[in-house]
């Protein structure tokens, strides 16, 4: 028996400036953000931006953003929870890789961004992925090497320097944000 053909929607940035709420748009099929992140997401990603933040002091042009929109192509448009962002967005959105990027999972994303948005951000030059799981309380940091995600360090109690330029250098101790 032959089945029909299924014919989903593509949308594009101009389709998803018109929707409510929190959504992301991947190859054209939307994604709700819902429900609102937990308690213990919200308070890791705070945390997570408040290191990024101090350790960022010295490196003037590099700042730590909660999520904004990443416009990836024009059916493409992704809210990461973290991102460090060289250089002055100059749109409403980001028109270019961030240096680091966060992701703290959660059930109804895990699968998303371990596997879908991890090809993304590695393909578009995301400098630096972190993966983070409030329920093992563990980071994986993952480093772009010849344009292929390597990780660098998986673990509870993490300490890093990243170099996302030749002006900004910085050490950070991720064990703060547990």
């Amino acid at each position: 028996m032959a089945y029909p053909v299924k014919i989903l929607p593509h949308y594009t940035y101009t389709d998803y400036l018109l929707w409510e709420g929190n959504w992301e748009l991947i190859d054209g099929f939307p994604y709700a953000m819902s429900p609102a992140p937990t308690t213990k997401h919200q308070r890791i990603t705070a945390a997570l931006g408040a290191v990024l933040h101090t350790a960022l002091k010295a490196c003037k042009h590099c700042h730590v953003y909660n999520p904004v929109d990443y416009k990836v192509s024009e059916d493409t448009v992704l809210q990461p929870d973290v991102l460090v962002i060289c250089g002055e967005p100059k749109l409403s959105f980001l028109d270019f890789a961030p240096s680091l990027i966060v992701e703290v999972l959660s059930p109804s994303t895990a699968l998303k961004d371990r596997h879908t948005k991890y090809a993304i951000y590695e393909t578009n030059g995301v400098k630096y992925y972190l993966i983070v799981s409030p329920d093992t309380e563990e980071i994986e940091l993952y480093q772009l090497v010849n344009g292929v995600y390597s990780l660098q360090k998986k673990g509870h109690a993490l300490s890093y320097t990243f170099t996302f330029d030749d002006n900004c250098k910085i050490d950070v101790d991720l064990t703060a944000i547990w």
